[in-house]
């Protein structure tokens, strides 16, 4: 049951987080399932291996690099989706990870206490 509470709660916020920017666009709730499926699926998968190899310059930029590999996924993804869940570029891609997590985190609080 915690996996679909948190399934639900990730594709409410990329569809919030995709309503919110208008260089993202999503094609209904159902493509946001998807999306936080296929999410969910690269960053199990592929972050870590993303991660380990740009250690030297994660070090050397104090973790900021991790928010370029956050933005590389979500450009994979949209790649992936194709029309269904479209990115302009690497900029709104930057920006949707950043409020995606923001809007997971506040989600995941306000359901957690109740």
């Amino acid at each position: 049951m915690n996996l679909l509470l948190k399934l639900l709660i990730s594709s409410v916020a990329v569809f919030v987080t995709a309503w919110v920017l208008p260089g993202v666009s999503l094609k209904n709730f159902g493509t946001s399932i998807l999306v936080a499926i296929l999410l969910a699926v690269l960053n199990t998968f592929l972050k870590p291996v993303m991660q380990i190899l740009s250690l030297p310059i994660t070090i050397l930029t104090l973790g900021l690099f991790l928010l370029v590999i956050n933005t590389l996924i979500i450009m994979l993804a949209s790649a992936i989706m194709g029309n269904r869940f479209h990115v302009n570029n690497f900029w709104w891609a930057l920006l949707f990870s950043i409020i995606l997590s923001l809007v997971t985190g506040l989600l995941e609080k306000i359901f957690a206490s109740s």
